[in-house]
């Protein structure tokens, strides 16, 4: 087993400008610096109090196709995709300012958001990261969607995703397996966008959501493909599939040392999983100090 790695921040701040997919308001969003065992921290800078709201499992709350977390009943939605840039470049420390109660969709990815962390730069921390080990086959959800973990002796982050929207859709299945670290996050997922079938899509418009989305803003698939868009990869959807998870796992607050599979799992399932995990098992080294 590797030895614990050090907490990381970022170097100096940085800011995310765009639109909210939910809202279509514009949002301004800034990275800061944090100190040790402070965590992703998401702070809404247009309420007078500035309440924090960490990202941790204990506050997420169930909402359709993103990731919600509330604390003291204030909220930021669709936060799945800043924070598997966190989470996949190793930012364990960091406040994220934002003025509005979403984050910005930019192009459906997380490239935005790795390329403002890089930007900013890294900054190794006097005290090691906190660390769950797998140490047994755990699994949730039914024969039609599941995911589960297993231990990974040679230890890191692996995960294989199964997409199956069937041989009707241009979607179709998909299948990625990687071990992720940042630079196979950065490679392999981080440009990877939000997809949608043309009749989901038209669902959403119908209920007044989504409204200033365009098709040139995320990949929306009609019978023959995307409609006014091309694929950053072939499989992209699969490696969007697989972004999400990286985000959703980062709610769980520590390194997990496991190998993932999952099979057209989503948020719920993913942090229903993390539950199971934080619930049974034991976070080592957790902010020890280094220096």
């Amino acid at each position: 087993m590797l030895p614990l790695r050090s907490q990381h921040t970022i170097a100096k701040p940085v800011e995310v400008t765009g639109f909210g997919y939910w809202s279509g308001q514009d949002i301004r969003v800034e990275f800061r610096p944090a100190e040790v065992g402070t965590g992703l921290v998401f702070v809404r800078r247009d309420l007078a109090s500035l309440p924090r709201i960490p990202a941790l499992l204990a506050n997420r709350i169930e909402t359709p196709l993103r990731t919600t977390l509330v604390s003291q009943g204030v909220s930021v939605e669709m936060v799945e995709h800043v924070l598997a840039a966190c989470a996949g470049l190793e930012v364990d420390n960091c406040e994220i300012w934002v003025d509005r109660p979403e984050m910005p969709g930019c192009d459906g990815s997380s490239q935005v958001f790795v390329d403002a962390l890089t930007e900013a730069g890294l900054v190794k921390q006097g005290a090691s990261r906190g660390r769950l080990v797998v140490q047994d086959v755990t699994r949730v959800g039914d024969d039609e969607s599941w995911v589960e973990i297993r231990p990974r002796p040679r230890g890191g982050f692996k995960l294989k995703y199964r997409l199956d929207y069937g041989s009707h859709t241009a979607i179709g299945r998909q299948t990625i397996e990687l071990a992720v670290t940042p630079e196979s996050f950065r490679r392999e997922l981080a440009q990877a966008r939000t997809f949608l079938l043309e009749s989901e899509a038209e669902w959403l418009r119908s209920r007044g959501l989504g409204t200033r989305v365009t098709v040139t803003d995320i990949v929306v698939f009609g019978d023959e493909g995307p409609i006014g868009n091309e694929l950053r990869f072939e499989d992209e959807c699969v490696r969007h599939k697989a972004l999400d998870l990286v985000g959703d796992f980062a709610l769980a607050g520590c390194e997990i040392v496991g190998q993932v599979m999952a099979h057209r799992s989503g948020h719920r399932l993913n942090a229903e999983l993390i539950r199971v995990l934080l619930a049974e098992g034991e976070i080592i080294g957790e902010q020890r100090r280094t220096a």
